[in-house]
């Protein structure tokens, strides 16, 4: 799986954790806090490893055209 789709699920994660943390305080209530700093982290998380796999994505593709240049 590519880095795309994890960055889409951690940036939707992110915004929903954030959504349920201001829910929860607009309503008191603590359980909808936490579960949304939760999800929040979990979203960071997914990006966080979308960025990785960019990463090493790059690092392979500039490898390989290292050594198709050098052929």
């Amino acid at each position: 799986m590519g880095s795309t789709p994890d960055k889409i699920k951690g940036t939707t994660n992110e915004a929903v954790g954030k959504a349920k943390q201001g829910v929860g305080e607009a309503v008191g209530s603590d359980k909808m806090q936490n579960e949304g700093a939760a999800q929040e982290v979990k979203g960071k998380g997914q990006k966080a490893v979308g960025d990785a796999k960019q990463a090493a994505k790059d690092v392979a593709d500039k490898a390989a055209g290292t050594v198709n240049k050098n052929s």
